[in-house]
């Protein structure tokens, strides 16, 4: 494993490369200060807040100081920006009105933020009812006029700028809150959320670290539009009079218009400052959510991850549907038989719908099997059989607006199928781990690999920061990754897949769990890789831990697995030890994916192939779901749902009317 790196390290181009990977190591500030832009409006901005917080010791004048014999004179030594009606100092009245405005923008963006950004997260996030409100009041809000609100708070509250400032700040939270809510949708749908929680992070660790840094940029620009909003908010209540009646920029505007046509200048430098700072906080904005961005994106020379076709958008909590939800759930035939007490996880008559075209719809229906401790169970089929749907719905993570409709899923004791979101967390990266299909976007870009295990550690450990960062390392080594300590340091694409997905394991593995569901871990990786990933997954198991492994590759299912479970359709229609299986199938679909085996094509023949394709669940047929594919179709088949039995052997079964011999036609090489 370490001779390629070694190789990379060595290659032409190194150098690009160790730059770029020091570049995205650097610190926040080094990164924001590298674009001109950024660095010079945010030097300025500094600049402005240092002069109007020292206004005190650094103003020449006294802001109010009166000189009626030098009114209205231009720029000159004893004023460099000159004075106003009165003889006022132009320079120190703009120095000590910024603390008015400026506090003012500080009280605003304080009340929008911390009410805005909490609000929309939480809302896009979790849905529900909070959702509903957030939106209603955003729209409420958005058809009052501010100003005449305003007008009210300084009736109310005389000359009190801040309380008008603060108002303004509350107007405008619900409108972040909505803005927010849109990023936060967008990001709960990204794989690395779905593996957080599948890790057992609670959901407001979930949002604090994982949404909110990608929800910043959105933030930062939303923040600098209101901030700028509400300078000039603040200049117009000081225009009109509304607002204090110290010096304020707002003030030295209503001054400079009244003698505009007998001293122009005056109006420059506090339109100057008005203009430069809304410009200045734009501009810094823009680098700000660039700078963030940035962390989070690939190389130039890296394309992205392969992004899944897996539903999206994760529902955090359980949910069972009742039975006047879903006009395309069936009545079929349920299988009755109790769970297996003896079995580490127990799955009886699983049936779960999801909203498809708006109409909830059976996916997954009346699903059984048994898993023993310390033993490998695959799940076959074809994409679309409802495998994953399956596995997510073990942990209670079905896309939004999926329900477990009917069933049990006993694991140690605890029927999952009823459990709430508390019990779920319980069992989430402690008890159950959970490997992802796409490794690299399973993992959060904001972070480094490090990170984001010792989080998982942490939470299910209880442990220190520093043990915690101790124990990721030793997972690391455990799931043989070259340079532990380097790879610690790294962010998700600067990782191969083979890497990204070495550490999803040890991710899954932080909090000891007894079970681990495999979704399809080796897809799209190589040969050499998926070997290696199979052999970690195999210590696994003479460790003790049981795992679920859902995979298309009936080579893998083979090599790995003790017992198989062949779905079809979002049913299962055969399940059996692995060699009986792979040997002596007996249902029809099983046969004729072992048929479909590129290594029994002959030189010039057509490769086998299973006729047609899986049905869609709205279109899923009466009686027997394989009836529109399978060569030995009856009437029959075509009458009713067909039930699952056992005809042959009381440790397999097979859900078909007419099924294969166990011994002879059906056995494959």
């Amino acid at each position: 494993m370490k001779t390629p790196v070694s190789a990379r390290r060595t290659a032409p181009g190194s150098g690009r490369e160790a730059r770029r990977r020091g570049a995205a190591r650097s610190g926040f500030a080094a990164r924001l200060l590298r674009r001109p832009t950024a660095a010079v409006s945010a030097g300025y901005l500094l600049l402005v807040v240092l002069v109007t917080v020292f206004a005190g010791p650094l103003a020449p004048y006294d802001p109010d100081a009166q000189d009626l014999t030098h009114a209205l004179q231009g720029p000159g030594g004893a004023h460099w920006l000159g004075t106003g009606e009165l003889g006022r100092d132009v320079l120190s009245r703009l120095m000590h009105g910024g603390q008015v405005t400026l506090l003012g923008v500080v009280i605003t963006l304080a009340v929008y933020l911390t009410l805005g950004v909490p609000a929309g997260m939480v809302a896009g996030y979790r849905g529900g009812l909070f959702d509903r409100f957030v939106l209603k009041t955003a729209d409420l809000i958005s058809a009052v006029p501010v100003i005449i609100v305003l007008l009210v708070v300084l009736s109310v509250f005389t000359n009190d700028e801040s309380a008008a400032m603060a108002a303004n700040g509350l107007l405008g939270a619900p409108l972040l809150a909505r803005v927010v809510r849109s990023a936060t949708l967008g990001v709960k749908e990204e794989l690395y959320v779905r593996a957080a929680v599948a890790n057992g992070i609670g959901d407001l660790v979930v949002i604090r670290r994982h949404v909110l840094p990608r929800v910043t940029g959105a933030v930062l620009v939303q923040a600098s539009v209101f901030g700028a909003y509400a300078v000039l908010l603040e200049t117009g209540l000081g225009f009109l009079g509304l607002g204090t009646t110290d010096a304020s920029w707002g003030s030295m505007v209503a001054e400079a218009s009244k003698n505009i046509g007998t001293d122009p200048w005056l109006l420059i430098p506090s339109g100057f400052m008005i203009v430069s700072f809304v410009v200045a906080l734009g501009l810094l904005s823009d680098g700000l959510r660039d700078t963030f961005a940035e962390r989070s994106a690939p190389p130039a020379d890296k394309p992205p991850s392969r992004r899944t076709g897996r539903p999206r958008g994760a529902s955090l909590e359980p949910v069972r549907a009742t039975a006047t939800d879903a006009s395309r759930v069936t009545d079929a035939p349920r299988v009755t038989e109790p769970p297996d007490t003896d079995a580490l996880l127990s799955v009886r008559g699983l049936t779960v719908s999801l909203r498809v075209e708006g109409v909830p719809t059976e996916v997954v229906r009346d699903v059984s099997f048994d898993l023993r401790a310390g033993e490998v169970l695959g799940i076959v089929g074809e994409t679309g059989c409802g495998k994953t749907v399956t596995a997510t719905s073990l942990l209670g993570m079905l896309p939004a607006g999926g329900a477990i409709t009917s069933g049990t899923i006993l694991f140690e004791g605890t029927d999952l199928a009823q459990a709430d979101a508390a019990s779920l967390r319980k069992v989430r990266g402690r008890r159950i781990g959970w490997i992802s299909q796409d490794p690299v976007s399973s993992l959060d870009p904001s972070f480094t690999a490090g990170a984001q295990v010792a989080e998982a550690v942490r939470l299910h450990t209880g442990c220190s920061r520093k043990r915690a960062r101790e124990r990721a390392l030793e997972l690391f080594a455990q799931v043989r990754l070259p340079d532990p300590a380097r790879v610690a340091g790294s962010y998700p694409h600067q990782l191969s897949g083979g890497m990204a997905q070495r550490v999803g394991i040890a991710a899954a593995l932080a909090g000891d769990p007894v079970l681990v569901i495999a979704d399809e871990p080796t897809t799209a990786l190589d040969v050499t890789v998926q070997a290696e990933i199979l052999d970690l997954l195999r210590e696994l198991q003479v460790s003790g831990t049981s795992v679920v492994l859902i995979t298309h590759d009936w080579g893998v299912l083979a090599d790995l697995c003790d017992r198989a479970v062949v779905m079809y359709a979002g049913e299962v229609v055969e399940e059996a030890e692995v060699t009986a299986l792979v040997t002596t199938p007996t249902h029809p679909y099983t046969a004729g994916l072992l048929g479909s085996d590129p290594h029994h094509a002959r030189p010039g023949q057509p490769l086998p192939a299973v006729e047609g394709a899986v049905p869609s669940p709205t279109q899923w047929p009466v009686g027997c779901h394989f009836q529109n594919r399978c060569p030995r179709v009856t009437d029959a088949c075509k009458e009713k749902p067909v039930v699952i039995s056992h005809p042959a052997e009381p440790e397999r079964s097979t859900r078909c009317i007419l099924p294969l011999e166990p011994t002879g036609g059906g056995t494959h090489d």
